[in-house]
């Protein structure tokens, strides 16, 4: 069990939090910085929030080093708006783009862009569960589309992308909502990275939206202006009443990981934690993991045990030992534990020796 009888949380999102933050919001909760009031009562348009999203983003900037020519955006609806927004707002020359389907939400991203425009599979993993990074060559992209798709982290899958595919010259968009802030990324690599929050940054409410300036401006005439990134650009995430709470967090949480050694630290604790974990399931009997070595997530690992009912046991026993949420997701089954920068490596420990103690037992 966790201290101050918290539980280890592998919840694939809405994740753990650093209790660090969390104690810090909780002893502000009704009283930020001496206003007298909430973060969540406080009007966006203060001089106080304001100065909460400005911080917020000023260390993201620092945190992933992104450039002055691109917008940080702090958006509602979660990666599945993005789904939308991307082509409407990057399909506006050939209106083409190639998607590599890798998991569940690299396919609806894909089910979506095809209202949009001329939109076809660059390659996939669909057939073998998705157990692997399908890989493709720059060659294998129509030479006129407008981008180039992916899905860096599979949250349901337990795949990565462990390197930054090669699309040539080819504009790449990402979804990184669960591996945001895990490793560090050239953001002048993608011409567009999106993250929903609640898995690596904040509560589930607030998306982080990461634009090279020059693609924004360019959405169609009838683009419903929420829908327009150049709507948020103008406004600095201000056009209507943002997520304020989360972003709040967030910032926070991008306060932490600047205390803490930034993402090249955090990245080297979560190699820790899943070394430790993989390295059990490599050398155990009952423990399979679910994806191939090359491709392996440092966030979300899957593994079987090869029997639903021994998995069940396994997930139940966990349960009672203060470790929760390691059912697999709900249209594959198995375990998976999702090791996010707040997972404490006290946890990942806990679990492999909870591991270790079921295997004994039920050989």
């Amino acid at each position: 069990m966790a201290t101050n009888e918290r539980v280890f949380n592998f919840s694939a999102g809405p994740s753990t939090l650093p209790v660090e933050v969390l104690e810090k919001a909780a002893a502000e909760m009704l009283n930020y910085d001496g206003t007298g009031e909430s973060v969540m009562e406080m009007s966006h348009r203060s001089a106080e929030y304001k100065q909460i999203i400005e911080d917020a983003e000023k260390n993201l900037r620092t945190l992933m080093n992104i450039p002055d020519d691109y917008y940080v955006l702090f958006l509602q609806g979660g990666g599945t708006l993005q789904f939308s927004m991307v082509p409407i707002n990057l399909l506006t020359g050939s209106k083409k783009a190639d998607y590599l389907i890798t998991g569940n939400w690299a396919k609806k991203a894909y089910e979506e862009a095809t209202k949009f425009g001329d939109v076809k599979i660059l390659a996939s993993s669909e057939e073998d569960n998705y157990s692997y990074i399908p890989k493709f060559k720059p060659e294998d992209i129509r030479p006129d589309v407008d981008y180039v798709h992916i899905c860096y982290n599979n949250t349901i899958f337990g795949t990565h992308c462990n390197e930054v595919p090669d699309v040539g010259d080819h504009l790449l968009v990402a979804d990184m909502s669960s591996c945001i802030l895990s490793e560090e990324v050239d953001v002048t690599k993608f011409g567009l990275i999106y993250a929903g929050a609640q898995k690596n940054v904040a509560p589930a409410g607030v998306t982080i939206v990461i634009v090279r300036k020059d693609l924004v401006g360019k959405a169609p005439a009838n683009t419903p202006v929420y829908l327009d990134y150049a709507t948020h650009a103008k406004k600095g995430s201000m056009y209507n009443t943002p997520p304020c709470y989360p972003i709040y967090i967030a910032g926070e949480v991008f306060k932490y990981l600047l205390k803490n050694g930034g993402v090249k630290a955090t990245h080297e604790r979560d190699v820790e934690k899943a070394n430790l974990l993989y390295g059990y399931l490599d050398k155990s009997k009952m423990f399979k993991p679910s994806v191939a070595k090359e491709d392996r997530s440092l966030m979300n690992i899957t593994f079987v045990t090869g029997d639903p009912e021994l998995d069940k046991k396994f997930i139940a026993g966990a349960k009672e030992q203060g470790m929760i949420n390691l059912a697999g997701y709900r249209t594959v089954g198995g375990m998976r534990a999702s090791t996010y920068n707040a997972m404490p490596l006290e946890g990942v420990e806990a679990l492999v020796a909870y591991m270790e103690k079921f295997e004994n037992e039920n050989k």
